[in-house]
């Protein structure tokens, strides 16, 4: 135990803010290692939305659809997940995600997002919003918000830890577990509590969902 790290401090768990675009299925594999954190550390997790629409949209190619493929389509889970969280609040929208990554990043079932609203016992109607506009002012303030902790160069997903920082990541492949998860965390609360850290990097290794 460390008194400066402030999960191993007695009391309620530490406040941890997690920016994520469900489509991108890295966020996917990082928010399973933020669940195992869960199990082994004393944390609470803020499930917030960012859009990697909204970070490429200045580039005259978009990184993640260079031939414009997908237009609307990359945008509609992020607007249900943002409409999940505004009416039905922060735990809601932790069960959608849990339910919509395990559709369409672990069986691969991209029409899946109404059928996720489903396994997390949420109304199907929500599904309604995925294809308007409504919920784009959420999104993207969600997203700027996020966006605002680490710089423009930053993507998804971003974690802020409550009275530490905020860091662009981590990112990985598979998700650590167990006791793996927690020494990860301890590591990456360091970092985040170091001003003048900026990046570690090396190559993406394969997508393994574990």
């Amino acid at each position: 135990m460390s008194v400066n790290n402030p999960a191993d401090r007695p009391g309620a768990g530490v406040g941890v803010d997690f920016w994520f675009d469900p489509v991108c299925p890295y966020t996917w594999i990082t928010s399973r290692w933020l669940r195992e954190v869960e199990r082994v550390r004393r944390v609470e997790v803020r499930w917030r939305v960012m859009s990697l629409v909204e970070l490429n949209k200045h580039l005259a190619v978009d990184p993640e659809d260079p031939e414009g493929l997908y237009g609307e389509y990359m945008k509609a889970p992020g607007r249900i997940c943002a409409a999940v969280r505004e009416r039905y609040g922060n735990d809601a929208l932790g069960r959608y995600f849990d339910a919509l990554g395990e559709r369409v990043h672990v069986r691969g079932d991209w029409a899946g997002t109404g059928a996720a609203l489903a396994d997390a016992g949420l109304p199907a109607g929500l599904e309604s919003v995925a294809m308007t506009a409504e919920y784009d002012p959420a999104v993207r303030a969600s997203h700027d918000a996020g966006i605002a902790l680490v710089g423009p160069d930053a993507g998804t997903p971003v974690l802020a830890v409550e009275g530490v920082g905020a860091l662009f990541g981590p990112v990985v492949s598979p998700a650590p577990r167990g006791e793996a998860a927690g020494r990860l965390w301890d590591g990456l609360v360091l970092l985040a509590g170091e001003a003048g850290f900026c990046e570690f990097r090396r190559g993406y290794g394969e997508l393994d969902f574990g």
